[in-house]
């Protein structure tokens, strides 16, 4: 078990970020079906529904909080807003040309191309990138 471990210890990150994933969806269904439980309520009793309320429906990802006075701001700016491509073209080709460099010239991995297989990932996710920044939209507000 330990040799297995040692050998795939790197898997426990793609899986951190499932379960993450996961639960964050959980939680969007948990909302959402309350918020339809709640309008419900309002509705049998004959009563309109608050405008906060309705706006939670519309919400368009797990970006956004409710506050405290029952309004809708986004706390971070990650659905609906303009990305910054050019960042993560340069951070994605840097690490590419990392792994590439220690994989294939420095051949810190043994022999084995697990650095090259993950610089060619990490220079895909970086050519990505720059095709997105080349052709997005230069209007910022939507």
């Amino acid at each position: 078990m330990e040799d297995l471990f040692r050998s795939y210890w790197w898997l426990l990150f793609p899986l951190a970020w499932f379960v993450s994933a996961g639960f964050s969806s959980l939680l969007n269904y948990w909302r959402h079906r309350n918020a339809l439980n709640l309008i419900k309520a309002y509705v049998d009793k004959g009563q309109e529904p608050p405008a906060a309320l309705l706006k939670l429906l519309e919400r368009s990802g797990p970006g956004e909080d409710i506050f405290a006075d029952g309004g809708m701001a986004p706390a971070s700016k990650a659905y609906g807003q303009p990305t910054n491509y050019w960042s993560l073209f340069g951070l994605f080709a840097m690490l590419a040309a990392g792994f590439l460099g220690a994989g294939y010239y420095l051949n810190l991995d043994g022999g084995s191309g697990a650095f090259t297989i993950v610089g060619f990932t990490m220079a895909a996710v970086a050519f990505w990138a720059f095709i997105n920044a080349l052709f997005r939209s230069r209007k910022r507000d939507r």
